[in-house]
């Protein structure tokens, strides 16, 4: 009777059903077949504890800071900044595209926000300035994913509070990671720039760097207060969201572009999102219950001892699972769905759980510009008008470049640890 659980999970998602009623649905009648069912009438207090965590009320607050700043006026002011730092350079359009997505990374932390914005702004000036709009497309939707790595990250909240993680050491843990994928696709825009022949920016053109750092600093402040905050020990991170959506709305009336009706659809954004995922961890809780009642992740262990996979061995194991799961589902849904079950094996063979967090999240982030549901490329072809597949091709040497930053993150786990560890938050 098992075997119908699937197959019932695939007919619903096949009916355009939301997927987190399809997995709790499934987790139910899987309840059933396993001859559970005893075990159904404890179900709402173990869904109850997995959003009762400190760490998830930080995340709704982000959303709306970040909502709040996309709105707020903000994408000229970074646009300008990282034009007057690196636009004279060869390809100077293409650097100021990765620069922004670092910038916007400190302020939303969302991947899809980033890559929708610079679509809009972004491309058509690359366009008109000598690059393809296909490159130009492939680059912002690359770059987008700098976004989810650099605090502050929505995924990397939920993973902490799905593996009781610190939240402030994830934060620290991703800052050189992010920056480490700036500087490889800035490396791979300058190849490409002297290879096609890519402009650097007029002189004409290129904004004054004073007034232009000046006018930056509300939206800038907004990544300096949140980590300042958390890492000194000012703010809990619950705290430092509240304090950045404070921020947000006195940077949206510096920029004058936050209007009544901006502010009214942040909220409105920010209820959806934060219900989407709640809803996904009320789901998938249930199924992650039953894995516990029929010791699944005890069973994964031994098969991986019985197949004679060490630690190095299980991490490429776990990363090519991830991969898989990035082009696919959505992160949210991937990281509940797949970390409770798989993430403690790699912990109890000496994983980190903070460098862990880090490489799966970046795995995951991946997906978003990996067909055949990559989110980013998805939006990018549709502001762009770039065909789908064709946009796909085009970002191939972006996301080798990217899995090669992977790979180092997976071999260097100080990478991601050096900050944590100088301010005591990660192990060795």
């Amino acid at each position: 009777m098992i075997s119908l659980v699937p197959l019932l999970a695939a007919v619903l998602l096949a009916s355009g059903l939301a997927l987190a009623y399809v997995i709790g649905g499934a987790a139910v009648v899987a309840f059933v077949a396993t001859d559970n069912t005893r075990y159904l009438a404890i179900l709402p207090q173990q869904i109850f504890s997995k959003i009762d965590v400190f760490a998830l009320m930080a995340m709704p607050l982000f959303i709306l800071a970040g909502e709040l700043m996309n709105r707020g006026g903000i994408t000229s002011a970074l646009i300008n900044l990282s034009m007057a730092l690196v636009g004279r350079l060869k390809g100077g359009l293409g650097h100021v595209n990765v620069l922004t997505s670092v910038f916007f990374a400190g302020i939303s932390g969302s991947a899809v926000a980033d890559s929708a914005a610079l679509s809009n702004t972004l491309v058509p000036e690359m366009t008109r300035r000598g690059y393809s709009l296909t490159y130009a497309s492939a680059i912002t939707a690359a770059s987008s994913i700098i976004g989810p790595i650099v605090p502050p990250s929505i995924i990397l909240i939920f993973y902490g509070a799905l593996m009781q993680t610190s939240v402030t050491a994830l934060f620290l843990a991703g800052i050189v990671p992010g920056l480490l994928l700036a500087a490889a696709l800035i490396a791979l825009n300058a190849v490409y720039a002297w290879r096609e022949g890519h402009p650097s920016v007029a002189k004409a053109d290129m904004p004054p760097l004073l007034p232009t750092l000046v006018r930056s600093l509300p939206a800038l402040s907004l990544p300096v207060i949140i980590l300042g905050g958390i890492v000194f020990g000012w703010m809990t991170p619950t705290e430092a969201a509240s304090v950045a959506v404070v921020v947000a709305l006195g940077a949206g009336r510096f920029y004058e572009g936050l209007t009544p009706a901006a502010i009214l659809a942040s909220l409105q954004r920010t209820a959806m999102l934060s219900g989407s995922i709640f809803i996904i961890i009320c789901a998938v809780s249930a199924l992650g219950h039953l894995g516990a009642l029929e010791r699944i992740p005890e069973a994964i262990s031994e098969l991986v001892s019985s197949l004679g996979l060490g630690p190095v061995g299980y991490m490429l194991l776990l990363n090519v699972i991830f991969i898989l799961a990035g082009m696919v589902l959505d992160i949210p849904v991937a990281l509940a769905l797949l970390v409770p079950l798989l993430a403690p094996v790699a912990l109890e063979q000496g994983a980190d759980p903070v460098h862990l967090g880090i490489v799966l999240s970046f795995n995951l982030c991946i997906g978003l510009i990996s067909p055949p549901m990559g989110g980013c490329l998805l939006v990018v072809s549709t502001v762009t008008g770039v065909n789908y597949w064709t946009l796909a091709k085009a970002i191939v040497p972006f996301v080798l470049v990217e899995i090669a930053v992977l790979a180092l993150l997976i071999a260097y786990p100080q990478i991601s640890l050096a900050l944590p560890q100088a301010f005591g938050l990660a192990g060795g």
